[in-house]
């Protein structure tokens, strides 16, 4: 990849600046970036949330999981304040709260658990076996860039993140099986400061753009499907070892259950060369026309 920015990084990078109060080190302020739907996306509060977390760490400790609830849609038109709580640092682990705020109301409270850097047992699942390269995997920008409609023209024009569905995606119409199963490549359209706070972010960042599909794939339906009415509930997160999004990681995604309008997406990244770098739930709201 070339080393200028492509402006849809910087304008990610841009937004997870956050702001510090000056006379309360524990408040952050920031904004948002524009949605086709009208409302804050996901991705961008929780990678918010957990860096005003990480900014009040007084050691060298990174986020090794995370737990959140998405409770109000967020407002484009108006800042997020970010409290942060320190729940404990001990000896080797800190926790952090951190509410989301519009309004004086929370659109997102978030637990993330901090690490300082220790030996221990090691092992992981490997990569499933014979993935096609990403560079032979259509691109989204490849799928949607000559569609001429607004989210078509947001996802390719202004998508920080390059993905790469093997088999195919389900943007214009469902998978041609149900059995929920998904694989794709993610990559940052261009280089990220060498800031592992940021790349675990980063990661939490880009994951919601397709954490939900499994449940689509499975219940035989698309982005496009007529009705629909979709929204994430909450979000887990366990970063297993460094992560660098600015090179290819694979998805291996799943959605082990639905019922009740919600549906649970599961997934576990790998670095290109097949190390596990995380895995991550998220359950979601799935309402279908009857």
């Amino acid at each position: 990849m070339s080393s200028e920015i492509p402006a849809p990084v910087a304008a990610v990078l841009g937004v997870l600046d956050l702001d510090q109060d000056p006379h309360e080190p524990d408040l952050f302020q920031g904004g948002s970036l524009p949605q086709p739907n009208g409302r804050v996306f996901g991705g961008q509060v929780l990678a918010q949330s957990l860096l005003a977390a990480g900014r009040t760490m007084e050691e060298h400790r990174l986020p090794h999981s995370m737990h959140g609830y998405f409770l109000r849609p967020g407002s484009l038109d108006e800042p997020i304040t970010f409290a942060v709580e320190r729940l404990r640092d001990g000896r080797s682990f800190s926790a952090r709260r951190t509410h989301a705020l519009q309004g004086g109301a929370p659109i997102l409270s978030m637990i993330a658990s901090f690490q300082q850097e220790q030996d221990g047992v090691d092992y992981a699942d490997e990569m499933p076996a014979d993935v096609p390269d990403p560079e032979h995997v259509t691109s989204a920008l490849d799928v949607l860039g000559g569609i001429d409609h607004p989210v078509a023209k947001f996802w390719t024009q202004e998508a920080a993140f390059d993905v790469r569905h093997v088999g195919g995606s389900i943007y214009l119409g469902p998978a041609p099986d149900s059995d929920g199963r998904q694989m794709a490549w993610f990559r940052s359209r261009g280089p990220v400061p060498d800031d592992q706070l940021l790349h675990r972010a980063l990661l939490a960042y880009a994951c919601d753009q397709v954490m939900l599909e499994p449940i689509l794939r499975r219940a035989g339906q698309s982005w496009v499907s007529r009705g629909m009415s979709i929204a994430s509930l909450d979000h887990a997160m366990w970063w297993h070892r460094d992560v660098h999004v600015d090179d290819w990681l694979l998805f291996v995604q799943s959605s082990p259950s639905a019922q009740g309008g919600r549906g649970l997406g599961a997934a576990r990244v790998f670095t290109r060369e097949g190390t596990l770098v995380a895995s991550i739930a998220q359950e979601g709201m799935v309402r279908l026309p009857q």
